[in-house]
């Protein structure tokens, strides 16, 4: 198979144009009638108009008494008037029709009753007074919606009340979603993942493109996943376009690489538009036309996928469905350092987000476009230029979110030393139902300081270790932060040690058994606290870091090389008990260290601080760090130093 090569790749906006002049505004899938009740999200393919008018009657609009208005002139507190019901009145409830020959309706507050036929009134009614007129809401043959209006959940009772029981609406644009890749096994096949071979994938593409064709009200069609054959893709292929589906996506099978046939088997059965669009994650996008309907080849990462997907695909949804563009809610952020990207690409960047002070900061996650978990955890995405290498941290950037902005404002921002008790801290929380949301970046101890100084988090975590008094955290804290004042509190005393492959078939006992080369190690990021505590001890057993095998080799959080440890890309890691036990690894202890949150004093007010301190209290929060193994949590939200 002839590899595939970008020769003409497009920006984001040059492909949508060529995509969408292809399959314009103007096109539309076919009308369907639905019953009202069922309408709910759909879009009305003609206008609506009212049957009837509703009120249908003049009603009371108060509990009161109906009256004749010009029966009622002249009185005032000086001179009122006693009515006697039956003759001149009636006692009538709020919606009840208003009796003829009356007009009007004094409320039941203004009157002074006398006894059960007489009421008194100290003021005149004037015609119309406190009673709905028929059609006032709603008159007959008014339109209601013009065509192309998304039906809200207040717009079917709307539709109800004017007589309207039926709705001519756009059908929902059926998308076919065929998932390619001889690797993949379906999430439905017990079996096959019962016994995962190595290199096999569950396919959660299919999923999450179903899921997002659903929440733009099309209707996904799944197609059996399709192994890399040219010949079984062309199959699958061919029977989509016969199908009663208004487009396709073809998921994976879209890059460059030499067994990719997406691009070759569209180009034999109809044209392919774009192949390759300027933008990162989501490069090796296909866009094509075979027998007039669209087709989408999406890359087979996530994130690429998805990204793709919001580009491309949903615009063609929407437009289906006779409506507009898709408007993302966005806020100006502050990135928490710099970001460098690379020229000539558009680069999508998930990001947590966070308002520390009167700013929103961002913080970029991992790049990974294979990390779905980078859009889960993400708040927004900031987009940089094509024409950038990167954004400055002094910068102001548009970032579209991805949660409500009232989340933003409830999102603590933990930057510094990772720890597995932040991320049960953050399911605690909503575990109690609290809003605060906990928004975590995982920089090791010292990057938290600096995040701290630079203004860009609510809160640090830091297990910094000083070599010179054996003191946690406290001359760290003195000296890259001298000028700020804070609050350390106490989160977990926790085992730090080797992170060994299960049955620890290389023998090792303690740190003197890494060098000499044949135990290969996974490190910690410099600036971490592990890393710190590590290098301290090698010191005191005078061994050098170049002596060990892997030893620039860095993770940044201890899940992370554990995961190395499972896989086999490392014999060994410096890491906490808790990540060890996690995986079913074995574990060599080494210290039990101090890990503190350090809390700048002026945020202490800040309602989701307290919430932090209070929910680290707690007995629950407690027994569950303990359940996690190599946590002793006795201390947990104690105040142990004030600096500054």
């Amino acid at each position: 198979m002839k590899r595939q090569v970008y020769l003409a790749m497009k920006s984001i906006e040059e492909a949508r144009g060529i995509f969408f002049s292809r399959f314009g505004s103007e096109r539309r899938t076919e009308p369907e009638i639905v019953a009202t009740e069922n309408g709910l999200g759909r879009v009305t393919s003609e206008p609506i108009f009212a049957v009837r008018s509703t009120p249908g009657f003049h009603s009371a609009a108060m509990d009161g008494i109906a009256v004749k208005a010009g029966e009622t002139y002249g009185t005032t507190e000086r001179k009122p008037k006693v009515l006697h019901i039956g003759d001149e009145a009636a006692w009538i409830n709020t919606g009840q029709p208003l009796p003829s020959p009356y007009d009007a309706v004094i409320m039941v507050e203004k009157l002074h009753v006398l006894d059960e036929e007489h009421v008194e009134i100290r003021s005149p009614a004037y015609p119309w007074q406190n009673v709905r007129k028929v059609g006032e809401d709603i008159i007959a043959t008014q339109l209601l919606f013009p065509q192309n209006h998304r039906i809200r959940a207040y717009d079917l009772g709307a539709l109800i009340s004017a007589g309207v029981f039926s709705i001519s609406v756009w059908s929902r644009p059926r998308v076919a979603i065929i998932p390619t890749g001889s690797e993949l096994v379906s999430h439905r096949d017990e079996k096959e993942i019962s016994s995962l071979k190595q290199g096999q994938i569950i396919d959660s593409n299919s999923l999450i493109l179903a899921g997002l064709v659903e929440e733009n009200g099309g209707i996904p069609v799944c197609y059996p996943i399709v192994p890399d054959d040219e010949g079984k893709i062309r199959h699958s292929l061919e029977e989509a376009i016969k199908s009663d589906v208004d487009m396709i996506m073809i998921n994976a099978g879209s890059s460059a690489g030499s067994r990719d046939y997406t691009v070759h088997v569209i180009d034999s059965l109809g044209e392919v538009l774009v192949h390759g669009v300027a933008m990162m994650p989501g490069k090796p996008t296909i866009l094509a036309a075979v027998e007039g309907k669209p087709v989408i080849g999406n890359p087979g990462y996530p994130v690429s996928s998805t990204l793709s997907f919001n580009q491309f695909v949903r615009p063609l949804l929407l437009s289906l469905q006779g409506l507009g563009r898709f408007h993302q809610e966005t806020i100006m952020v502050k990135p928490s350092r710099d970001i460098p990207s690379k020229l000539g690409l558009e680069e999508f960047m998930r990001v947590n987000i966070g308002m520390v002070g009167s700013n929103y900061v961002a913080t970029p996650l991992p790049r990974a476009a294979g990390s779905v978990t980078t859009l889960t955890r993400a708040e927004g995405i900031i987009r940089i230029p094509s024409f950038s290498e990167g954004v400055s941290q002094n910068e102001e950037l548009e970032a579209e979110l991805l949660v409500p902005r009232e989340e933003i404002l409830n999102t603590v921002l933990i930057i510094g030393s990772h720890d597995m008790t932040i991320d049960l801290l953050a399911d605690e929380i909503r575990r109690e139902g609290g809003t605060v949301r906990i928004s975590s970046g995982n920089v090791g101890s010292l990057g938290g300081l600096i995040a701290l100084r630079k203004g860009i988090c609510h809160l640090a975590g830091s297990h910094l270790l000083d070599t010179q008094t054996g003191e946690y955290n406290i001359p760290y804290v003195k000296k890259y932060l001298k000028d700020m004042h804070v609050h350390i509190y106490h989160l977990v005393l926790r085992d730090q040690g080797l992170i060994v492959q299960k049955g620890n078939p290389k023998g090792i006992r303690g740190l003197e058994d890494l060098p000499g080369g044949d135990v290969l190690f996974v490190n910690r990021q410099a600036g971490s606290g592990t890393r710190v505590l590590f290098d301290y001890k090698l010191e005191q057993l005078g061994i050098e870091g170049s002596s060990i095998r892997g030893y620039d080799h860095e993770e940044f959080t201890h899940m992370a090389v554990a995961v190395d440890v499972l896989s086999g890309a490392a014999d060994c890691g410096m890491g906490i008990f808790a990540a060890a036990r996690a995986l079913d690894l074995d574990f060599i202890p080494v210290e039990r260290e101090q890990y503190d949150l350090i809390v700048p004093s002026g945020m202490l007010d800040l309602p989701g601080i307290g919430k932090v301190l209070e929910t680290i209290r707690t007995v629950h929060f407690r027994e569950r760090v303990e359940a996690l193994g190599g946590y002793d949590p006795s201390v947990s939200g104690e105040l142990w130093k004030e600096v500054g």
